[in-house]
């Protein structure tokens, strides 16, 4: 890892002034593997720290369906997605030209870009996933790579062995994991284990050519809060350890992905539990969702679950909009799920040791513009200025205090009654 630190000087330094460190202590996280910068050595970013003691980021999804084809609109997404606070922007599109969407992305943006190859892969096979060839994955990963693609989820922690927990489980989802679900159907249709488990040093090499981030995937994850805590999960888990030490010894950077579904109770375990497995790997979450019913609402129920899994540890948190489960995305759902997850991802860091104190200096910036009832400057600060706005300005009152109290407002009365100036 020595190696890949002193070919990414820039980066480091830049991710040192935004995060508010020093750049050895940036230089020593990454060397060992406890932070990732996802950075392809094709392309020039607005680099991004993602791990220990670095503040918590969000990833937005964007990305056709075969339902639903339009690269332009999803482009609109992602702009969207960066404006209200997203890190980074993945690629998930399945429908039309697909290197048409992630190249738009990497051209009219600077954000790090992450993608699936094994959708493209899968995708193109003649007549079915299962026909794809180890080849054609491949190839896949070093097409993306070659757009300058930052980072790539990988279903390599898919194994026999994995593969075996699944078979012997009594899930109710089996698998909800697109990738997951390719990577098993090939295996059982043609008898092999998984050409990405099989030949990880050969996706290694890929890697480190392009100096790609490896996100390693969770295929297993959990589709419903019944699943959460299974073996094929925790199997998993103990694959992706094995494959993040492989990765450092190459001298590449790995994050691992992490669950999907789990009740409240259970991420704290699953999160330490996947920390410990992977030695500090940073983790990378989608929710986690807390309970099955919230459906047109998930947006909030994997926001709650991402607060607890980030107090917990977690380090990279993925959107999740309103639609999730029910339909691709509209333009205004993305803006809520960012919005929403960027508000969770601050709620982490206000108690996170190594950057509360900088997140909680926000919060009191906050309450000291709302003692002043200084209304402009509670814009300025809230993660969504613009809706804050539109609320207050509807029922407005001809006092400065809000339409809930006006002349009762608490602050008011209090602040003229201990003669203290506004």
């Amino acid at each position: 890892m020595r190696k890949l630190v002193s070919s990414m000087e820039s980066q480091i330094r830049r991710v040192a002034e935004k995060e508010g460190v020093q750049t050895e202590h940036v230089s020593r996280l990454l060397e060992s593997g406890y932070i990732v910068i996802p950075c392809n050595n094709r392309r020039e970013t607005d680099p991004v720290g993602i791990g220990r003691t670095m503040k918590t980021k969000i990833n937005v999804n964007v990305g056709t369906s075969r339902d639903y084809i339009d690269p332009e609109e999803e482009f609109e997404k992602a702009l969207i997605a960066l404006k209200y606070g997203s890190d980074t922007i993945m690629d998930l599109s399945t429908g039309g030209n697909l290197d048409e969407v992630v190249r738009k992305l990497i051209e009219g943006t600077d954000a790090p870009i992450g993608t699936v190859p094994i959708y493209q892969a899968g995708l193109e096979a003649e007549k079915a996933v299962v026909n794809m060839t180890s080849d054609d994955m491949f190839n896949s990963v070093r097409r993306h790579a070659e757009h300058g693609v930052d980072f790539v989820t990988i279903h390599a922690g898919v194994n026999q062995n994995t593969l075996e927990r699944l078979q012997k489980s009594e899930r109710i989802m089996d698998i909800v994991s697109r990738g997951g679900a390719f990577t098993i159907a090939w295996m059982v249709h043609n008898g092999e284990d998984n050409p990405f488990y099989r030949e990880y040093e050969y996706l290694l090499e890929i890697a480190k050519e392009y100096n790609l981030t490896l996100s390693l995937g969770d295929g297993m994850r959990p589709g419903c809060i019944d699943d959460a805590s299974d073996r094929p999960k925790y199997m998993e888990f103990i694959v992706l350890g094995e494959l993040v030490r492989e990765a450092r010894k190459h001298g590449i950077q790995a994050m691992v992905e992490g669950p999907g579904h789990v009740p409240l109770d259970e991420i704290g375990t699953s999160i330490k539990a996947m920390k410990h497995l992977t030695d500090n790997a940073p983790v990378y979450l989608l929710g986690p969702i807390v309970t099955d019913i919230g459906l047109g609402h998930d947006h909030i129920t994997g926001a709650i679950g991402a607060a607890v899994a980030g107090m917990h540890g977690a380090d990279f948190l993925c959107m999740v909009t309103p639609a999730e489960h029910l339909a691709l995305p509209t333009i205004d759902d993305i803006r809520q799920g960012t919005i929403i997850t960027r508000i969770a991802a601050h709620i982490v860091d206000t108690v996170k040791p190594d950057v509360k104190e900088r997140a909680r200096g926000i919060d009191r910036e906050m309450a000291i513009a709302r003692s002043e009832l200084n209304w402009e400057k509670q814009f300025r600060l809230a993660v969504d200025g613009e809706q804050a706005r539109k609320i207050k300005e509807l029922r407005n009152t001809s006092t400065d205090a809000c339409s809930m109290c006006g002349d009762l407002c608490a602050i008011r009365i209090v602040r003229e009654a201990l003669g203290k100036k506004k």
